[in-house]
């Protein structure tokens, strides 16, 4: 990509800064967008466009703000839509929060950055830290001694990562954590099932050590066909790699080749598109025996092998909105009732695999109320939320991960895994 101009703006489309690269289009074009974006609803507003005299725009908002890059050029507006995301990452990195007032209060700093992350329109290093190595949160530069020169990964292949870097205790942590997305009918039929996951690292490593990470066999990328006829495999979809990795020895022989930045990051994400049996299933059986009391029982079962073990779970239980004087009876872990959001929920801080438990509900029902004669709160779902360490859903696991530095160290890598599940995911219909 190639850009001419970046603009950022307001809510309303008002220039707050902006940096000229190649002056091939006028900066008055940024006037000329706000009166395009004044026209539009913003259901209508398309992140690309080209006006009439071949200036295309590309803009995209980031809460309060509008990032807009202005061009002439056959450039890739992908590319520039991304690198808007990276711009607003660096200026949180550096202000905490990305608002209209901390663009104003930090013209100067701003100005550095934006000298720093491109140069005549071409993007360079848009990474934090080696960002912080030379630019200084408070946005000046000590005037004694000679002039600070940028760091060497500025100018070297490995842009991510600064020479030099040494640590006392070489060790690197890997978390491979799974979030479940599921919905699931009263009678237990899986409507919709998905998986997102995430390989979290943590790199205290010395010098500029190069790691290869391999996953087990039923690994296989979406559409690659490299796997295609091999018996059950992982489908993985929407696959991204931090910028470290080669992707070419990736296509290739499925190992993760990389360099990594010093500290935490995010090596990869997939998404898993495929049916799961759920975990954690919960049932609720009525029993309303008169018009002024509410009786229930709510059965939670857990459906993954004895050896494991889900922590901090806790089942969301709709229940009407005028009910009082509750009263619980519940086989394992505590009850609460929140009025304000019309549920029960139910906290068991360790549910072993295999287990079923049991939980007794009775509630008080206005003399005047109908809410018992409707079914309406019952259209609500049973929501859950819970983590199972050692344990991922798609059975995905680290087959090796190893560390190869010139110096010839020894250091420690540890892998972790973790399969959760948030309420607004994890999905159980009370009705058919």
């Amino acid at each position: 990509m190639v850009a001419s101009a970046i603009h950022i703006l307001d809510s309303r489309g008002k220039v707050l800064i902006s940096r000229d690269y190649r002056g091939e289009v006028p900066m008055s074009a940024a006037d000329e967008f706000a009166s395009h974006l004044a026209e539009l609803e913003e259901r209508d507003e398309i992140p690309i466009y080209t006006d009439s005299d071949g200036v295309t725009f590309a803009y995209s908002r980031h809460d309060s703000l509008i990032l807009l890059s202005t061009t002439r050029k056959n450039a890739n507006m992908a590319s520039m839509l991304l690198f808007h995301v990276h711009v607003c990452k660096v200026l949180t990195s550096y202000f905490g929060e990305l608002n209209e007032e901390a663009i104003r209060d930090n013209f100067v700093i701003i100005y550095e950055l934006l000298d720093e992350i491109m140069d005549f329109g071409y993007p360079q290093s848009t990474e934090e830290k080696i960002l912080k190595e030379y630019i200084t949160q408070e946005g000046y530069r000590s005037e004694s001694g000679p002039a600070p020169k940028p760091p060497v990964a500025l100018t070297n292949a490995v842009s991510w990562r600064s020479e030099g870097i040494v640590h006392r205790k070489n060790e690197i942590f890997l978390d491979v954590v799974e979030r479940l997305s599921l919905l699931v009918s009263s009678t237990g039929q899986v409507l919709r099932s998905e998986i997102h996951g995430t390989l979290f690292m943590k790199s205290y490593l010395s010098g500029m050590p190069d790691l290869r990470l391999g996953l087990n066999d039923k690994l296989m990328l979406n559409a690659s066909g490299k796997n295609a006829g091999k018996g059950k495999a992982v489908e993985m979809e929407d696959v991204k790699f931090h910028q470290c990795v080669r992707l070419s020895r990736f296509e290739t022989d499925r190992v993760i080749s990389f360099i990594p930045p010093d500290g935490a990051f995010e090596l990869m994400s997939y998404r898993l598109n495929t049916t799961v049996k759920p975990l954690i299933w919960a049932e609720i059986n009525f029993e309303t025996q008169t018009r002024s009391r509410l009786e229930f029982t709510v059965k939670v079962r857990s459906q993954f092998k004895s050896r494991s073990t889900a922590n901090n779970v806790e089942i969301v239980i709709p229940v009407p909105d005028d009910v009082d004087t509750p009263s619980f009876k519940a086989s394992v872990g505590s009850v609460t009732y929140v009025p304000d959001k019309d549920c029960i929920i139910w906290s068991i801080k360790s549910f072993y695999g295999g287990r079923e438990h049991t939980l007794k509900a009775q509630f008080g029902l206005p003399s005047t109320s109908k809410s018992h004669e409707s079914d309406a709160w019952k259209n609500r779902n049973i929501e859950c939320r819970f983590e199972i360490p050692y344990f991922t859903v798609s059975s995905l696991s680290i087959r090796y991960l190893r560390i190869v530095e010139k110096s010839g160290y020894q250091a420690l890598p540890w892998v972790r895994y973790i399969t959760t599940a948030q309420p607004g995911d994890y999905l159980l219909r009370i009705k058919g």
